[in-house]
């Protein structure tokens, strides 16, 4: 039998989620755009009977909003919407306090992912190597709100965590309708070292939103998408 599933953020991403969602076990049963849910007010009891999760791809003002509603109304959800994430303490107190469940990410493709976990190891090892200087790049398509993008700002800050403690300079580039490509680059005067991941498409993100989606449906707690990356299927 199909889940209900619901998604806020009607616009490419949510429209492509439709698309893939009944490969994944979902029937897509509300649909939000800005228009119908300003201030988050269109998501309630009633809008969201029958809805067993609900995927959120908004703008970095409405997703704060959008998920602690839905955790007060106790739909689980997966957020894939970014520019917000310094608010991320607020929103793990209220999915804990409304016994909820919630995953977040800033990329929720899988090739994306397991790209970050080779620049964490990357910046490990030349931390100890002070002759390389480091850098992060990305570009997006011009619609795209927040510059640098979600993703390379916790690029550079998985990389300080594994001890690469010098500055990373970072950069951005918006335009026409290219889906993400990121860059992380090691200098030194000897040669250099880059690790880029190209998007072709959306269909990465969109697929990896169900896949997160299937899996947090039922469970409770706040979770990140690379800490259930070996669960999914």
């Amino acid at each position: 039998m199909s889940q209900g599933l619901a998604i806020v953020g009607y616009g490419k991403m949510g429209k492509l989620i439709e698309s893939f969602a009944p490969e994944y076990g979902f029937d897509v049963r509300a649909k939000f755009s800005g228009g119908s849910n300003p201030g988050g007010a269109g998501l309630s009891h009633e809008t969201l009977r029958g809805i067993d999760v609900a995927v959120e791809f908004t703008t970095p003002v409405a997703a704060p909003v959008n998920v602690q509603r839905l955790a007060v109304l106790g739909v689980n959800s997966v957020v894939g919407t970014t520019g917000w994430f310094e608010q991320l303490p607020v929103a793990r107190e209220a999915v804990a306090h409304a016994k909820a469940g919630l995953v977040w990410a800033a990329n929720f493709s899988v090739g994306m992912n397991v790209f970050m976990q080779a620049v964490t190891q990357a910046a490990a090892l030349f931390a100890k190597h002070p002759e390389y200087e480091a850098w992060g790049w990305e570009i997006h398509h011009s619609a795209k709100k927040d510059a640098p993008s979600g993703t390379l700002k916790i690029l550079a800050e998985q990389m300080k965590t594994a001890g690469y403690a010098r500055p990373v300079s970072l950069s951005s580039n918006r335009a026409g309708a290219i889906p993400g490509t990121h860059e992380i680059g090691f200098d030194s005067g000897a040669d250099t070292i880059t690790l880029r991941h190209t998007a072709r498409s959306r269909e990465g993100f969109a697929r990896g939103a169900l896949q997160a989606a299937r899996w947090i449906a039922g469970k409770k707690g706040f979770y990140e998408f690379k800490e259930i990356l070996g669960e999914l299927r």
